[in-house]
């Protein structure tokens, strides 16, 4: 059974969603003359230099979420157990030059997600219940025409299913294998606790979604950041070796060698773009849905927070991860060490006995954020497939209850079957919306366009209204 699921994810992740991601990345970089390096300033001025601000910057605008609680829902979303245990698996598989086409994929994926939240914002609507609601589903539908709401359809099933198999299935049983290492608590009773505190929180709702990870996201950040950079300060001698390795051997083979069974360049390639693009969401469609939540003045302005996330997520955390293990030296990496059992072992050739507990408390809260933070777009997927879920009570009932159980389902399984699981489910959703992000490109472009003559050129009035879709 194990070969099959595995055979299936190295056929998605092979050419069909390479070829569509890249192709959406590298498309969308041109026509914007590399927009994401150009003005990588005005990003970070305008995201991490506003959504700290009372009202974001947006105040007086609809929405249901202020930026800082979009954002850090959506960061929710994707900074999780991919960071910790997936970087440390697409490392021990496809060698270390998995972190450079991960690199590659964020450099290109930061503008595929201002893309999608773009069009997520531009075409989102106001549903009866309050809540704003968007995402791929709804600029397939309102952009590319009624008669392609079959795609729309398929991509919500993507999504309810992606969300089941990773979210609600791989967080909980990272989450509860680290804690069980570390602190000796089985594992089943980290899963209750983990779908009992989640379930307290969805009852809220959005808007209890958006105040609980706008609270605990930057937290988990900060504490991981400033762990992950003790261990490449404390090791720094080894800095030389571990960007060399990523480099050499994201064009070259691997050799077997210690723990490691040796790796292609098509499997670095693989692992790295699969890992990166499950971590960051680009190109996935589902932070879109968060972000279409959001209250601000201009569509593009909130697809800022795209680039933003994905830098964060991959050029940040992903390489702390990253280096830590390797600088952490070649006995630590090639010592058969797999997931998060890796990456607290390069944490505690620094903070010794206290390493597994440094890599393991910002895992568990970047695992129950991820879990929480996601169910917004999974929930937002089931209300576009049934609108009349969304006045129904016992309907949201069913599916925050259902929510919680594949947790169960994780536990007592390998590593490698988890994140083999991950791989199917997290490439099928990015067809369908990078079929639409293609098809719509001249929507976005009319709205880049539009915001460089307000915000960066300022040769239009800001207050002249974008042409909104009826």
């Amino acid at each position: 059974m194990e070969s099959i699921l595995s055979a299936i994810a190295s056929f998605l992740w092979g050419a069909p969603v390479l070829i569509l991601i890249g192709a959406v990345g590298v498309m969308f970089a041109i026509r914007t003359k590399f927009f994401q390096f150009r003005h990588f300033g005005h990003i970070m001025k305008n995201t991490a230099g506003q959504m700290f601000r009372k009202g974001g910057g947006s105040s007086g605008n609809e929405g249901t979420l202020t930026p800082l609680q979009a954002v850090s829902s959506a960061l929710a979303g994707c900074v999780g157990t991919a960071n910790i245990a997936g970087v440390a698996t697409a490392m021990v598989i496809g060698g270390p030059g998995a972190v450079f086409w991960m690199w590659v994929i964020a450099l290109l994926g930061m503008l595929t997600k201002c893309v999608e939240v773009t069009l997520g914002q531009y075409y989102r609507i106001k549903g009866e219940d309050g809540v704003y609601y968007g995402g791929p589903m709804y600029y397939i539908e309102r952009g590319m025409g009624k008669k392609w709401k079959p795609l729309a359809i398929i991509f919500s099933i993507t999504i309810i299913l992606g969300g089941l198999g990773t979210a609600a299935f791989a967080q909980p049983y990272t989450m509860s294998t680290a804690i069980h290492t570390t602190f000796g608590i089985p594992t089943w009773v980290v899963t209750v606790a983990a779908a009992l505190i989640c379930g307290v929180v969805l009852i809220g709702g959005v808007k209890s979604v958006g105040s609980f990870c706008e609270k605990i996201t930057p937290t988990m950040c900060i504490i991981y950041t400033i762990g992950a950079f003790g261990v490449i300060i404390f090791n720094f001698q080894n800095i030389p070796w571990a960007i060399s390795s990523i480099f050499k051997y994201a064009f070259a083979p691997m050799p077997a060698i210690g723990g490691l069974a040796g790796s292609t360049m098509m499997l670095a390639l693989r692992q790295g773009a699969a890992r990166g693009t499950f971590s960051n969401e680009a190109g996935c469609g589902s932070s879109p849905i968060t972000h279409a939540t959001a209250i601000t003045d201009h569509p593009f302005k909130e697809g800022l927070y795209g680039c933003f996330e994905v830098f964060v997520d991959t050029i940040v955390v992903c390489s702390l991860t990253s280096l830590s293990i390797l600088v952490a030296g070649p006995e630590i990496y090639q010592s058969g060490l797999q997931a998060e059992s890796l990456t607290i072992a390069a944490f505690s050739t620094v903070y010794k006995g206290f390493g597994g507990i440094m890599v393991t408390i910002p895992l568990a809260l970047f695992a129950f954020s991820t879990m929480v933070g996601w169910e917004i777009n999974y929930e937002s997927a089931f209300f576009y497939i049934f609108p009349k879920g969304k006045n129904s009570n016992g309907f949201k009932l069913f599916i925050r209850l259902l929510w919680l159980v594949p947790g169960f389902l994780a536990l007592g399984h390998t590593p490698q079957f988890i994140w083999t699981i991950v791989d199917i489910v997290s490439g099928f959703w990015c067809i369908p919306n990078c079929i639409a992000l293609l098809a719509l490109s001249g929507v976005f472009m009319k709205i880049y366009r539009d915001y460089n003559d307000k915000y960066i050129y300022k040769t239009k009035p800001v207050s002249e209204p974008l042409e909104m879709p009826e």
